[in-house]
Order: C-alpha cells, then structure tokens, then sequence
C-alpha cells in the first residue's frame, strides 16, 4: 500500500460498533491511546473490520485543533469548553 499521506499509524482493532449507515471503529495504537474512526457500515464491511483485527490509521489533515480542561464546579471534574456548554457549566 503506497500512500500520499504521511501521518500514518499501526494499530489494533479494539471495538466496532455498528449503526444503520456509520460504523465507529475503534483502534488501539499502542501506549494507552485509542484513535476512534467513523466511516461507513458499507466500508467496515468490506475491510472485514473486527476486534483484534490489525490495521493502519491513515491520518490527512490540514488543520490541528488543540483544547485545554478546565475545572468544572458542579460536576467536579475537568471539562473541556465544548463539553462545558453542552451541559451549561461554568469553568474557573
């Protein structure tokens, strides 16, 4: 397999959860992190995508989002600003 795309990455099969249309595949990469992919049930097929299967994530980008957690006062815990207004936290 020969790709333009350089961000690529060797991984594990670790879940697959199956909707009408979209599957969500979740893929262990090795040290604790675990990169989720949405694609098609179609495409989850045909790549006989199951757990423990080995695969390649093929990441390509042209843009890098970054977020920081912050401390949220009615649930205790650490949010990030999306999950903040989700659920109308305010963060100090």
């Amino acid at each position: 397999m020969k790709l333009s795309a350089r961000n690529m990455l060797k991984g594990k099969v670790k879940g697959v959860t199956k909707g009408t249309v979209a599957a969500e595949i979740e893929v262990d990469v090795g040290n604790g992190n675990v990169i989720t992919s949405t694609i098609t049930v179609g495409s989850a097929n045909r790549l006989g995508l199951v757990e423990g299967k080995d695969v390649h994530v093929i990441i390509k980008a042209s843009e890098v989002i970054l977020g920081v957690e912050e401390w949220s006062a009615r649930h205790g815990r650490r949010h990030t600003e999306l999950q903040a207004k989700s659920c109308g936290c305010s963060l100090r």
